[in-house]
């Protein structure tokens, strides 16, 4: 199908590709700053943000997709940057069309996702829900933070409950879980209980490839995203202590710094504006 995409910048292009739930716009924290650099694309898979789909499908089909983009953009190469799903995304793109891809960029992801996140309760999800809703009409509000936000399920994606959390939280996160489709949660549904795990395929990954975590990730456990970096034949791994799945809206200066300091390593050089 044709996706939504968003193209920001010149130079050099970079893939980016979200997670679950999620959309172009949760990953402006990455295109806000490597469009500055590089040509930045990025679509809303199927069945999220505007790629309305309300259809079965199965998660192969977003590997389809993206090679039809890329192949229509008339893009033959590029780096891949992909967050949580993203970067399960990512990875199978590197299998699958490895020559088409210099360097990849794995966010709070694993090639065989393990969590640790305890059942959900009647009171995690009300507290949710209300602190959900304040927070999206008062992005940031202490209040609301204090009195629901810790007490909620956010407690589990973000760690230190910071206001700009918070304001992404507000901006991005709740649109793109509200454009989400029933479609879209039960391809990725499937794929759970049908037990993903292509750890002992990354030895055909030969790019370089950068792996960064959260230490108090619940929802992909960071000994997951340590040992897929293991496994790949080139990649350079980070574990940020006190942060949660959503680092990358905790502490996007350091993510960013050390992301750039990766790119001038290994990355073809950006046209510079």
């Amino acid at each position: 199908m044709k996706l939504n995409t968003e193209i920001k910048g010149q130079g050099y292009p970079v893939l980016c590709l979200h997670g679950h739930p999620g959309c172009i716009a949760t990953m402006s924290v990455f295109t806000n700053y490597l469009s500055q650099q590089y040509q930045t694309i990025t679509p809303d898979l199927r069945g999220y943000g505007k790629s309305r789909y309300q259809q079965q499908f199965v998660m192969e089909d977003h590997l389809t997709d993206i090679i039809t983009l890329l192949d229509k953009q008339q893009i033959e190469q590029c780096l891949l940057l992909g967050w949580s799903l993203g970067g399960i995304i990512a990875m199978e793109l590197a299998l699958a069309q490895p020559q088409r891809f210099s360097g990849m960029i794995l966010i709070a992801t694993a090639a065989h996702p393990l969590s640790s996140h305890p059942r959900e309760t009647w009171q995690d999800l009300l507290f949710t829900g209300i602190g959900g809703i304040i927070n999206y009409f008062v992005p940031a509000w202490q209040w609301n933070i204090d009195t629901f936000g810790k007490r909620s399920l956010f407690r589990y994606l973000i760690q230190n409950h910071k206001l700009e959390s918070y304001q992404y939280l507000a901006k991005e996160a709740v649109p793109a879980y509200l454009q989400t489709s029933k479609a879209a949660n039960q391809a990725l549904s499937t794929a759970i209980r049908q037990g993903y795990n292509r750890l002992e395929h990354l030895s055909q990954i030969e790019i370089p490839c950068l792996m960064l975590s959260g230490e108090c990730d619940r929802h992909i456990i960071p000994d997951a995203s340590q040992k897929t970096a293991e496994h790949l034949n080139n990649c350079e791994y980070k574990n940020y202590p006190q942060v949660a799945h959503l680092f990358p809206w905790e502490i996007p200066d350091l993510v960013l710094a050390d992301i750039q300091q990766w790119l001038e390593q290994y990355a073809p050089k950006p046209i510079v504006n």
